[in-house]
């Protein structure tokens, strides 16, 4: 079976260099065996969805966001092998009044994780449509993770 990193390289994906915070928070914070992460946009992907982007790239906005979670998580846990399981997601779509595909979008980001991690990489999840998001971006996605028990944290400090 392969591990979730030898899974990205399958999948010729490569981890982001972490994205700078965008205020007075963390990009991560471990309590025991759980891990939440903060939401993460995905550079390049600005706009609304039915209006500046289609269907088809806002889920590759998605994945990108999922991509920039998983860096996140790889700079918590020290790697991406160290995931029990992602237990919950929450996509907020920026889009047009009446948009009502928002399942469909934030399924750029599920079916990653799942591609990684199998059936560890289903979760559950939200998706919420808004009018705006930070720095325009089209799709945020936040993130709880079950951490293999044992797995020591690569650190406590404040990630970027």
């Amino acid at each position: 079976m392969l591990s979730a990193t030898e899974r990205l390289r399958t999948l010729g994906l490569a981890l982001p260099p972490l994205r700078p915070r965008a205020g007075n928070y963390r990009g991560w914070r471990r309590i025991g065996d759980t891990l939440y992460l903060a939401g993460q946009g995905a550079d390049g992907w600005v706009g609304r969805v039915g209006d500046d982007l289609t269907l088809e790239g806002a889920q590759l906005a998605a994945r990108d966001c999922g991509l920039n979670l998983l860096a996140q998580t790889a700079d918590a846990l020290g790697s991406v092998d160290a995931v029990e399981a992602i237990a919950k997601v929450t996509g907020f779509v920026a889009c047009v009044e009446g948009f009502d595909r928002l399942p469909q979008v934030i399924d750029g980001a599920s079916d990653l994780f799942v591609d990684v991690f199998g059936e560890r990489g289903q979760h559950a999840r939200s998706a919420i449509g808004v009018q705006h998001l930070p720095k325009g971006f089209a799709v945020e996605i936040e993130m709880v993770v079950a951490v293999r028990s044992g797995a020591t944290p690569a650190s406590y400090r404040h990630a970027v």
